[in-house]
């Protein structure tokens, strides 16, 4: 096996089937024949301690070693706490394969590792997780010959454990999204523990250790232009940033005004003006195609106009675009390892929907996602059927908030807007023989046709959020930069063209036969051919071809707690 195709199925392995009771993300994107997210396959514990094969009595670091283990597994003494169990299984496998002979007698190993570990920065890691200061002090400590053998097992083994946990949280990211997120249902997949393990050593025998953490990355263009934007935006940081636009009445076209040069100053520092036009008070056309080219890339109505919400964006500093940007590393991380298939994304953040066929973008189209309060969640599935047609049933919550108010207000609302009420067996009822201040066993159902709040059409997958993709009659709504508009479903424009996508049959599903079908009236469900899996996403960062980021509004604020949970120490995931 070359060592090229060896470290690549580290990767496929996310470096570290080493652990034995670990698996690792799913990838983003299954492949379209997959009927369901593959089960979490359980793993064989690893051999307990007191079970492991004593090393040779001649070799005195081995054996060194080998007591440091059984200080890091007490046998008898109990377990470990969790999070440090994993990693001390791991670390004990790992030497009990080797005999418990040294990984980090070589020289060459030890600088590659201390510059792997310091590379992490560069991905919104912190090196000082992984004790880099304190390994870089121990290496020097090994030059000395009478160094004892306990003195180079506690580096040996330190070293091991920095390896194995940077590699790792490289691969699949170093915080549990499902301790943020709950309702986070993309399934770790089962992996060859005995296969990571030698691909591990083997990084270690072959002295790879570099190329093990360049192959650890997700090995995707978008994770290595994060990475790049995240340096720009630190040397521009390390340059004094960005400089500040000043307070006042509204900047527009055709002004004349002296915090029209911040201004300038600002975009030729952002990137969206050219340099040689940083000079000068007047608002002229130039600086307005500027403006709106940063008003687009914040998520902004595009009027050239530098407002009171154009000049916060101005002036957010710039570390915390610079946390924006580690965040979404790290989401990268959990999510972006492979891309492949057919699959749809929803970019919540980002309001809009992505078709994937082979792995390619195909298709995309704006989308209106939930208020804050009623929040888009973020999830996995198959989308399985469409409806024609649909009738709408309102859940209780937009019933209680948003429609009993309407009718007690306006006795017409449910006649005006073709609603039926329902008594518990299903059967219509006058709306006359409801108590609407006390409603008690009733639901309300809105009539297929003009007005229905899906639409023509809804594309259904399960879930526990009662959750689907549709049609909508607020078309207005799709005209406004910032989208959070619904209550908690996600609003397609033109949804017809997903539909004819997702079904995938020129000759019996063209638009023509799609919109005989809603021609018909009739509510009616149809199986797509093949289950197509749909990835609900949250990211606050878009990156162009050219590198350049387009911040979005974090929307749910989700960036603030992943980002306190990555600036500390994390234990190695378990399921």
């Amino acid at each position: 096996m070359t060592m090229e195709k060896t470290l690549r199925g580290m990767v496929a392995a996310a470096c570290m089937a080493a652990l034995p009771h670990l698996v690792l993300a799913q990838d983003l994107a299954p492949a379209a024949s997959a009927a369901a997210p593959p089960p979490i396959v359980a793993q064989n514990p690893a051999p307990a301690m007191s079970a492991a094969t004593p090393p040779p009595s001649d070799d005195p670091l081995a054996q060194a070693i080998f007591a440091r283990l059984q200080q890091m597994t007490p046998i008898g003494g109990g377990p470990l706490p969790r999070s440090d169990a994993a990693l001390g299984k791991a670390v004990a496998d790992f030497y009990a394969q080797r005999h418990y002979a040294s990984a980090w007698s070589d020289e060459a190993n030890v600088r590659q590792l201390l510059t792997g570990l310091a590379s992490v920065d560069a991905d919104g890691l912190l090196p000082e997780d992984y004790h880099l200061s304190e390994l870089s002090l121990m290496a020097e400590a090994l030059e000395d010959p009478g160094l004892s053998p306990a003195a180079r097992a506690e580096f040996d083994v330190a070293a091991t454990s920095a390896y194995i946990t940077a590699l790792v949280q490289l691969a699949r990211g170093k915080v549990d999204p499902f301790r943020l997120d709950p309702t986070w249902n993309f399934d770790p997949a089962a992996i060859d523990p005995q296969q990571g393990m030698s691909l591990l050593q083997t990084s270690i025998d072959e002295r790879s250790v570099d190329q093990a953490f360049a192959m650890a990355r997700p090995q995707n263009p978008l994770y290595a232009k994060l990475r790049d934007a995240l340096a720009q935006l630190r040397a521009t940081a390390a340059d004094g940033g960005w400089p500040p636009v000043p307070g006042g009445p509204t900047l527009k076209p055709g002004m004349k005004d002296p915090r029209v040069s911040a201004l300038r100053a600002r975009l030729v520092a952002g990137g969206y003006l050219d340099p040689t036009l940083a000079q000068g008070e007047t608002y002229d056309n130039p600086l307005k195609d500027a403006v709106r080219r940063f008003q687009a890339d914040q998520y902004l109505d595009t009027d050239g106009n530098v407002g009171a919400d154009t000049l916060v964006a101005l002036n957010v500093p710039i570390a915390v675009r610079i946390g924006q940007v580690r965040a979404n590393l790290e989401r990268a991380r959990w999510l972006l390892h492979a891309l492949q298939g057919t699959f749809v994304v929803v970019d919540v953040a980002g309001y809009k929907v992505s078709f994937y066929r082979d792995g390619q973008p195909v298709w995309k189209s704006r989308v209106q996602v939930g208020k804050p309060y009623r929040s888009t969640p973020i999830f996995r599935s198959q989308i399985t059927y469409v409806t024609f047609n649909p009738t709408w049933t309102i859940p209780p919550t937009i019933l209680k908030n948003d429609v009993l108010p309407k009718i007690r207000k306006n006795p017409s609302y449910l006649a005006n807007n073709r609603i039926r009420v329902l008594d518990r067996s299903g059967n219509v009822i006058r709306p006359s023989s409801v108590d609407w201040a006390h409603p008690r066993g009733i639901t309300l159902r809105q009539d297929a046709g003009p007005g229905n709040s899906l639409g023509q059409v809804v594309i259904r997958f399960p879930n526990a959020f009662a959750v689907y993709l549709h049609d909508t009659p607020h078309q207005e709504l799709f005209e406004k930069a910032r989208r959070d508009t619904s209550s908690g479903c996600i609003r397609v424009e033109h949804p017809l063209d997903l539909v004819e996508l997702l079904f995938n049959d020129p000759e019996k599903w063209n638009r023509q036969a799609i919109g005989e079908r809603i021609a018909q009236k009739t509510t009616q469900n149809v199986t797509l051919p093949t289950a197509i899996p749909v990835l609900l996403a949250y990211w606050t960062v878009d990156i162009g071809d050219d590198g350049k980021l387009a911040y979005k509004p974090d929307v749910y604020q989700r960036d603030g707690a992943l980002l306190a949970a990555l600036d500390k120490p994390q234990p190695l995931r378990t399921p």
